[in-house]
Protein backbone atom coordinates (compact mmCIF):
# COMPACT_ATOMS: atom_id res chain seq x y z
CA UNK A 1 0.00 0.00 0.00
CA UNK A 2 1.43 3.38 -0.98
CA UNK A 3 0.20 6.63 0.55
CA UNK A 4 0.86 9.97 -1.19
CA UNK A 5 -0.67 13.21 0.09
CA UNK A 6 -2.86 11.21 2.47
CA UNK A 7 -4.44 9.10 -0.31
CA UNK A 8 -4.08 5.39 -0.91
CA UNK A 9 -2.68 5.10 -4.43
CA UNK A 10 -2.66 1.33 -4.81
CA UNK A 11 -2.93 -1.90 -2.98
CA UNK A 12 -0.40 -4.29 -4.46
CA UNK A 13 -1.81 -7.35 -2.72
CA UNK A 14 -5.30 -6.68 -4.01
CA UNK A 15 -4.10 -5.79 -7.49
CA UNK A 16 -2.11 -9.00 -7.74
CA UNK A 17 -5.06 -11.10 -6.61
CA UNK A 18 -7.63 -9.36 -8.77
CA UNK A 19 -5.98 -8.26 -12.02
CA UNK A 20 -9.15 -6.69 -13.41
CA UNK A 21 -9.65 -4.62 -10.27
CA UNK A 22 -9.47 -0.88 -10.49
CA UNK A 23 -7.83 0.02 -7.18
CA UNK A 24 -6.46 3.51 -7.69
CA UNK A 25 -7.83 5.16 -4.58
CA UNK A 26 -9.61 3.86 -1.53
CA UNK A 27 -12.88 5.10 -3.04
CA UNK A 28 -12.52 3.38 -6.41
CA UNK A 29 -14.70 0.36 -7.15
CA UNK A 30 -13.40 -3.17 -7.47
CA UNK A 31 -14.51 -4.67 -10.76
CA UNK A 32 -15.11 -8.41 -10.91
CA UNK A 33 -15.40 -9.28 -14.58
CA UNK A 34 -15.25 -13.08 -14.57
CA UNK A 35 -15.79 -16.16 -12.44
CA UNK A 36 -12.02 -16.52 -12.06
CA UNK A 37 -12.01 -13.09 -10.40
CA UNK A 38 -14.74 -14.29 -8.06
CA UNK A 39 -12.55 -17.29 -7.15
CA UNK A 40 -9.71 -14.87 -6.41
CA UNK A 41 -12.07 -13.04 -4.06
CA UNK A 42 -12.64 -16.32 -2.20
CA UNK A 43 -8.90 -16.99 -2.02
CA UNK A 44 -8.20 -13.62 -0.37
CA UNK A 45 -7.55 -13.46 3.33
CA UNK A 46 -10.47 -12.56 5.56
CA UNK A 47 -9.23 -8.97 5.94
CA UNK A 48 -8.64 -8.62 2.19
CA UNK A 49 -12.21 -9.78 1.42
CA UNK A 50 -13.68 -7.31 3.90
CA UNK A 51 -11.59 -4.48 2.44
CA UNK A 52 -12.45 -5.45 -1.16
CA UNK A 53 -16.16 -5.57 -0.26
CA UNK A 54 -15.98 -2.03 1.12
CA UNK A 55 -14.82 -0.84 -2.30
CA UNK A 56 -17.45 -2.74 -4.35
CA UNK A 57 -20.63 -1.38 -5.81
CA UNK A 58 -23.89 -3.03 -4.82
CA UNK A 59 -24.10 -4.47 -8.34
CA UNK A 60 -20.72 -6.17 -7.89
CA UNK A 61 -21.74 -7.56 -4.51
CA UNK A 62 -25.00 -8.87 -5.99
CA UNK A 63 -23.08 -10.52 -8.85
CA UNK A 64 -20.82 -12.36 -6.40
CA UNK A 65 -23.74 -13.39 -4.17
CA UNK A 66 -25.67 -14.64 -7.20
CA UNK A 67 -22.67 -16.65 -8.44
CA UNK A 68 -22.26 -18.34 -5.05
CA UNK A 69 -25.97 -19.05 -4.65
CA UNK A 70 -25.69 -21.39 -7.65
CA UNK A 71 -23.03 -23.55 -5.98
CA UNK A 72 -23.71 -25.97 -3.13
CA UNK A 73 -21.31 -27.46 -0.62
CA UNK A 74 -22.62 -30.48 1.30
CA UNK A 75 -21.25 -31.62 4.67
CA UNK A 76 -22.46 -34.60 6.68
CA UNK A 77 -20.65 -34.75 10.03
CA UNK A 78 -21.71 -37.34 12.58
CA UNK A 79 -22.22 -36.66 16.25
CA UNK A 80 -19.88 -39.36 17.51
CA UNK A 81 -19.22 -38.08 21.03
CA UNK A 82 -21.41 -39.14 23.94
CA UNK A 83 -23.94 -36.55 25.11
CA UNK A 84 -24.80 -35.88 28.73
CA UNK A 85 -28.38 -36.40 29.85
CA UNK A 86 -28.44 -33.88 32.69
CA UNK A 87 -29.85 -30.89 30.76
CA UNK A 88 -32.45 -30.25 28.11
CA UNK A 89 -30.72 -29.22 24.91
CA UNK A 90 -31.20 -25.74 23.53
CA UNK A 91 -32.68 -25.89 20.05
CA UNK A 92 -33.99 -23.52 17.42
CA UNK A 93 -35.28 -23.61 13.85
CA UNK A 94 -33.60 -21.49 11.21
CA UNK A 95 -35.61 -18.74 9.55
CA UNK A 96 -34.69 -16.79 6.42
CA UNK A 97 -33.26 -13.30 6.57
CA UNK A 98 -36.50 -11.95 5.14
CA UNK A 99 -35.04 -10.30 2.04
CA UNK A 100 -36.32 -12.93 -0.39
CA UNK A 101 -32.82 -14.02 -1.51
CA UNK A 102 -30.80 -15.15 1.52
CA UNK A 103 -32.47 -18.27 2.91
CA UNK A 104 -31.81 -20.83 5.63
CA UNK A 105 -33.71 -23.77 7.06
CA UNK A 106 -32.84 -26.57 9.44
CA UNK A 107 -32.29 -27.02 13.16
CA UNK A 108 -29.62 -25.69 15.50
CA UNK A 109 -28.93 -27.64 18.72
CA UNK A 110 -26.57 -26.99 21.61
CA UNK A 111 -25.27 -30.32 22.86
CA UNK A 112 -23.32 -30.86 26.09
CA UNK A 113 -20.82 -33.69 25.82
CA UNK A 114 -19.57 -36.03 28.56
CA UNK A 115 -16.03 -34.70 28.10
CA UNK A 116 -17.22 -31.24 29.20
CA UNK A 117 -17.25 -29.68 25.75
CA UNK A 118 -20.29 -27.97 24.28
CA UNK A 119 -21.12 -28.25 20.58
CA UNK A 120 -23.46 -26.38 18.30
CA UNK A 121 -24.92 -28.92 15.88
CA UNK A 122 -26.63 -27.80 12.69
CA UNK A 123 -28.96 -30.51 11.38
CA UNK A 124 -30.59 -30.68 7.96
CA UNK A 125 -29.20 -27.26 7.17
CA UNK A 126 -30.07 -25.90 3.76
CA UNK A 127 -28.94 -22.32 3.20
CA UNK A 128 -28.25 -20.12 0.23
CA UNK A 129 -24.52 -20.30 -0.38
CA UNK A 130 -22.37 -17.18 -0.14
CA UNK A 131 -18.74 -16.10 -0.49
CA UNK A 132 -17.76 -15.54 3.14
CA UNK A 133 -20.21 -17.36 5.42
CA UNK A 134 -19.61 -17.80 9.14
CA UNK A 135 -21.50 -19.34 12.05
CA UNK A 136 -21.98 -16.92 14.94
CA UNK A 137 -23.67 -17.07 18.30
CA UNK A 138 -25.17 -13.62 18.74
CA UNK A 139 -27.30 -11.53 21.05
CA UNK A 140 -29.76 -10.88 18.19
CA UNK A 141 -30.14 -10.97 14.42
CA UNK A 142 -27.22 -8.65 13.79
CA UNK A 143 -23.52 -9.32 14.24
CA UNK A 144 -22.76 -6.51 16.68
CA UNK A 145 -22.08 -8.78 19.69
CA UNK A 146 -21.01 -12.29 18.67
CA UNK A 147 -19.06 -15.43 19.43
CA UNK A 148 -17.46 -16.52 16.14
CA UNK A 149 -17.64 -20.33 15.78
CA UNK A 150 -15.83 -20.33 12.43
CA UNK A 151 -16.52 -20.55 8.74
CA UNK A 152 -19.66 -22.39 7.65
CA UNK A 153 -18.42 -25.84 6.61
CA UNK A 154 -21.12 -26.30 3.97
CA UNK A 155 -24.41 -24.69 3.06
CA UNK A 156 -26.16 -28.09 3.09
CA UNK A 157 -26.05 -30.89 5.65
CA UNK A 158 -25.18 -31.72 9.24
CA UNK A 159 -22.22 -30.08 10.96
CA UNK A 160 -20.71 -29.48 14.39
CA UNK A 161 -19.02 -26.40 15.89
CA UNK A 162 -17.32 -26.37 19.27
CA UNK A 163 -18.58 -23.57 21.52
CA UNK A 164 -15.79 -21.94 23.56
CA UNK A 165 -15.88 -22.74 27.27
CA UNK A 166 -17.50 -20.01 29.33
CA UNK A 167 -19.81 -18.79 26.54
CA UNK A 168 -22.99 -17.42 28.14
CA UNK A 169 -25.76 -19.10 26.14
CA UNK A 170 -28.42 -17.04 27.92
CA UNK A 171 -26.80 -13.97 26.34
CA UNK A 172 -25.64 -15.48 23.02
CA UNK A 173 -28.92 -17.24 22.26
CA UNK A 174 -29.21 -16.70 18.51
CA UNK A 175 -27.34 -18.66 15.83
CA UNK A 176 -26.51 -16.67 12.70
CA UNK A 177 -25.38 -17.71 9.25
CA UNK A 178 -23.61 -14.46 8.34
CA UNK A 179 -21.65 -13.20 5.33
CA UNK A 180 -18.75 -11.41 6.96
CA UNK A 181 -17.40 -9.57 3.89
CA UNK A 182 -20.78 -8.08 2.94
CA UNK A 183 -22.31 -7.90 6.46
CA UNK A 184 -25.41 -9.81 5.36
CA UNK A 185 -27.63 -12.16 7.37
CA UNK A 186 -28.55 -15.39 5.56
CA UNK A 187 -30.57 -16.97 8.37
CA UNK A 188 -30.97 -17.18 12.13
CA UNK A 189 -32.18 -19.61 14.79
CA UNK A 190 -33.29 -18.47 18.25
CA UNK A 191 -32.19 -21.07 20.84
CA UNK A 192 -34.55 -22.14 23.62
CA UNK A 193 -34.99 -25.12 25.98
CA UNK A 194 -37.34 -27.74 24.59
Amino acid sequence: MKIINGKIIGMMIMASLVPTAMLITSKSPVSFASSSDIQKFVNMTEDQRVQAAKNMTQKEKDMIMNQFSKQNSTVNENMSATMTNNTKPLTGNFVDSGDGFHKAEGVAKVINLEDGKTVLRLENLKATNGPDLYVYLSTGKDASDIVNLGRLKGNIGNQNYEIPQGTDLTKYDTVLIWCKAFSVLFGSAKLASQ
